[in-house]
């Protein structure tokens, strides 16, 4: 008797610790499935933005290169050190910003980083006048992005033409040490002008040694301004009167074939979009109690007409 009780017993256990075992499956494969729904959405917004094939293109076999890494890791097999700090190069308005934001919640989601936290800073942030305070206000900011990406836009000024008595430099070896110090939880992102990006990184052993992934963000062309002014229109639930296509069309071919050194791409567009919302708001406004409803949401020629001339005063 007392063999049979021990015997229903142990069959008990067992059923019990198959059932929770089962349970531990399944919630680790809905949290696999949720996890890659989350990437997939974030893959998709960087699909949706306008234009920049190439840095799509880039990012995809960078998250494919990703999956592999942790599938052969799981398999027991070797695998080849590999950095993630990168490279933006391209000229402002392009996107560089919003590329590396999605990247950072694209790692977290991967599992290369933990937090998927995104700090932007510029020269001002990291260089301070006096010695030693230069090392304090990197350390700072390297403390708040532990576990996502410090994105340093412009980080050619940090070296570019600096005197001896510059903190420029310190800055630079005070990060290339916390990128060793947080080599498994911490990425670095460098942005600037192509031409001097390649002086930047050409500037120290160790800048060169640790940044391998270059993404190069090309110039808007004409078709590609037009559709970013589209979708600021779409965002905002406003629509074009019928007689705007050829306007807007114009507009934009004559931005792009007369940029000039100081072209600012999407930002470009964004400023004219706002010059448009302040020309209908100072048509509408005085005849607000009149206006219908779809009247409220058209941009017309003439608040298109009186942006390009707010435009031009500039």
């Amino acid at each position: 008797q007392d063999k049979l009780e021990e015997q229903l017993q142990q069959e008990m256990a067992r059923k019990q610790f198959q059932a929770v075992k089962k349970r531990i499956q399944e919630r680790e494969e809905a949290e696999r499935k949720e996890q890659e729904e989350r990437l997939q959405c974030l893959l998709d917004e960087l699909n949706a933005l306008v234009g920049l094939q190439g840095v799509k293109d880039e990012i995809q076999s960078l998250v494919n290169l990703i999956r592999i890494r942790k599938l052969r890791e799981t398999m027991g097999l070797p695998q080849m050190d590999m950095s993630y700090h990168m490279v933006f190069t391209g000229a402002p308005g392009t996107g560089k910003t919003t590329v590396a934001r999605l990247v950072a919640k694209i790692y977290r989601e991967l599992g290369i980083l933990s937090k998927g936290t995104f700090i932007e800073t510029d020269r001002s942030g990291l260089v301070a006048g006096y010695v030693g305070q230069t090392a304090l206000k990197v350390h700072e900011l390297v403390e708040q992005a532990v576990g996502g990406i410090l994105f340093i836009d412009e980080a050619y000024t940090l070296t570019h033409g600096k005197g001896e008595n510059d903190f420029g430099q310190e800055a630079v070896d005070t990060i290339l040490k916390a990128m060793e110090d947080y080599r498994d939880d911490f990425i670095v992102i460098v942005a600037g002008y192509t031409d001097l990006m390649k002086e930047f990184i050409n500037s120290n052993p160790g800048l060169k040694s640790r940044f391998n992934q270059y993404i190069n963000f090309k110039d808007y062309k004409s078709n590609e301004l037009r559709d970013i002014f589209y979708s600021l229109c779409q965002k905002e639930h406003l629509k074009l009167s019928d007689n705007c296509t050829d306007f807007i069309e114009n507009y934009f071919i004559d931005m792009y074939n007369n940029r000039s050194i100081n072209y600012a791409n999407g930002r470009d567009v964004r400023n004219f979009f706002e010059k448009v919302i302040k020309a209908r708001a100072n048509r509408i406004a005085p005849i607000l109690s009149d206006i219908s409803y779809e009247d409220f949401l058209t941009i017309t020629l003439s608040d298109l007409e009186a942006a390009k001339k707010a435009n031009v005063k500039l």
